[in-house]
């Protein structure tokens, strides 16, 4: 075991400290913070975990968290340093001096989550994976969990389920929460999803474990509702175990509310990745035309539902890649919410040589929103405003909502 100090919270959820033998990352470290861990060797740097605090943060977070919660501090203080992390992103990464406006806080600091996964523990209850790990810690309750979800969790902690986990889907507007088992036998569990229903849960869908993902290979539904409806930010979207959307809803709300005042107004707006289209349901009123592309079959089909119901007919939904950008060109405006890694070399090429009046950039991986913000600025664009927004209280993670301009 070493004492190290460390010095800052760096991407990641890491505390940084320096030693004689490098620099190390130690995970549950908080800046300033005393502590003792022992160290194993990377390529490049070394790495621990905080075993204890010598001497804690002023404003380390006291309450129980859930071990995925890396940045156990009081909620100003967490704001602050996510503010850092992706101004320092777009110095280091992007080489970009640009004045970030401040970072839009959650509405709930805790209580926010509307979705979460859980693994069956051996013993009965549920229980998270230790990060890194197949270590299960069996935890009674979740103070990160929306009121809805809580709900679902007492239900379901003490059912006594025959399979490897359970995922959690949840509506704020509905007040709902659906429920899917991952693995187990769907003809045993047809019986305990009716009663789980009975209980309070809204539907019960299975699913058989898959390297591609949740509910990414054989699925099955086994009780009561299949969707439920959501608000994000004054539209209603519908949502599914096997969809994506955000899992803080109030806050992406806000953002989606921010994005079409900076989007502004035109003939035709196209969004890449655009999932069931929130966003391009939010721009119906501004743009004559709003086009959502997204690679997924399901998610396009819902986004077709959704535009129906909401009669938002302005709105068309296509199924294709991000890629295929040129073929619903030209647009005033292109609007893209990228996974993790951000965009794809080919997307940038497009973006380039289409050369959209705006691009309207959103975020959840500041270093590969820096790197493309580069790329992009490269091409002939202007940064013209940039905000981090908090949709994961007590965790590292921020997103950013940008608006780039052609010279």
């Amino acid at each position: 075991m070493e004492e190290l100090r460390i010095e800052k919270f760096v991407a990641g959820g890491f505390g940084l400290a320096r030693t004689s033998r490098g620099v190390a990352l130690i995970r549950g470290a908080l800046p300033g913070e005393l502590v003792r861990a022992e160290l194993r060797e990377r390529k490049g740097y070394l790495e621990g975990e905080a075993a204890e605090v010598l001497e804690a943060h002023p404003g380390r977070y006291q309450n129980p968290l859930p071990p995925t919660a890396d940045l156990p501090l009081e909620y100003p203080y967490q704001l602050a340093i996510k503010q850092g992390l992706v101004a320092e992103a777009l110095e280091r990464v992007g080489k970009i001096s640009f004045a970030l406006s401040p970072i839009e806080p959650s509405p709930d600091p805790l209580g926010y989550r509307t979705a979460a996964q859980y693994a069956i523990h051996p013993d009965g209850g549920l229980a998270y994976r230790q990060p890194g790990s197949h270590q299960l810690e069996r935890i009674d309750e979740d103070p990160l969990l929306a009121a809805p979800l809580q709900k679902a969790f007492e239900i379901v902690k003490g059912s006594g389920l025959e399979a490897l986990e359970v995922t959690f889907r949840g509506s704020l507007l509905e007040n709902r929460t659906l429920l899917g088992i991952i693995g187990g036998k769907p003809s045993r569990l047809k019986e305990k999803a009716f009663s789980l229903v009975e209980q309070g849960i809204a539907g019960v869908s299975w699913a058989t474990p898959s390297e591609k993902g949740r509910f990414r290979a054989q699925t099955k539904h086994l009780a009561g509702a299949k969707e439920l409806l959501e608000d994000f930010g004054g539209v209603s979207g519908s949502i599914s175990l096997a969809s994506f959307s955000q899992v803080n809803p109030k806050a992406a709300g806000k953002l989606y509310l921010e994005a079409a005042k900076l989007a502004g107004g035109g003939s035709r707006a196209l969004e890449l990745y655009a999932g069931s289209g929130l966003l391009s349901l939010q721009l119906a009123n501004q743009f004559e035309q709003v086009i959502a592309l997204d690679i997924s079959r399901d998610a396009v089909l819902r986004g077709q539902k959704d535009a129906k119901r909401l009669k938002k007919d302005t709105v068309s939904f296509h199924r294709g890649d991000a890629k295929q950008l040129s073929n619903f060109m030209p647009a005033s405006l292109v609007a893209v919410d990228p996974p993790r890694a951000g965009l794809a070399a080919e997307v940038i090429e497009a973006l380039s040589e289409a050369r959209p009046r705006r691009i309207l950039y959103i975020a959840c991986e500041p270093a590969s929103w820096a790197r493309d913000v580069k790329k992009l600025t490269d091409a002939g664009y202007g940064l013209e405003a940039a905000r981090p927004y908090d949709f994961y209280p007590f965790t590292h993670h921020a997103e950013v909502l940008s608006l780039l301009v052609l010279r």
